[in-house]
């Protein structure tokens, strides 16, 4: 495999193994391995420490697992079968006031969840598992089968975890991409004291 990963600058080694591959043994894991992910996002950051991410999951061997396959778009079935489990991370877009007082809107919740989902990532790569996110999910399912409120909650993605296996053993036309990505120079990303397109 070909490693595109090349850091300009001195960072942790986690950040570079951490990738997002397709091709799964198709083992069970422990659901203890999985909260211990869970419990990584648990101590993300979060504006006012509000907290809005949300996880639903399921484990293969669970009976819901096949129903959590099909929360998948079409695509991403033909390989997330073979995962461990299957998460789909929801966030809260308001607030739950204890004291009595009307609910306020949370306008980073999609931001917070996401740094909670890096930390999940992260901890799945430490334990050498690959967690895969992916946008392409049934979201009008999702909301129907799990009885979502769409009002108060938002669907932002599902994750595939398992352990890795050999490239070949996915469907031909995603053979070729799997394969650890590269990323856009800093000097594209970061500017000091002016921004560029």
């Amino acid at each position: 495999m070909t490693d595109e990963r090349k850091p300009g600058h001195p960072v942790n080694p986690i950040f570079l193994e951490r990738w997002s591959a397709r091709s799964f043994t198709g083992e069970a894991m422990p659901e203890g391995d999985l909260l211990t992910m869970f419990e990584a996002a648990r101590w993300a950051h979060s504006a006012s420490n509000r907290q809005p991410w949300r996880f639903s999951y399921a484990l293969r061997g669970d009976p819901n697992f096949q129903r959590y396959v099909h929360f998948l778009d079409d695509g991403n079935q033909q390989w997330g079968h073979k995962a461990a489990a299957i998460v789909i991370v929801i966030s809260a877009k308001f607030t739950t006031p204890t004291d009595g007082s009307e609910p306020r809107p949370i306008g980073t919740h999609s931001l917070d969840t996401g740094a909670a989902l890096q930390s999940f990532t992260l901890q799945a790569a430490m334990m050498g598992y690959v967690a895969h996110p992916m946008a392409g999910i049934e979201k009008d399912r999702i909301v129907a089968e799990l009885g979502i409120d769409q009002e108060r909650y938002k669907i932002e993605a599902g994750i595939a975890i398992g352990r890795l296996a050999d490239k070949e053993l996915l469907p031909e036309k995603f053979q070729e991409r799997e394969k650890k990505s590269g990323r856009r120079p800093l000097d594209e990303t970061a500017f000091k004291g002016m921004f560029r397109r």
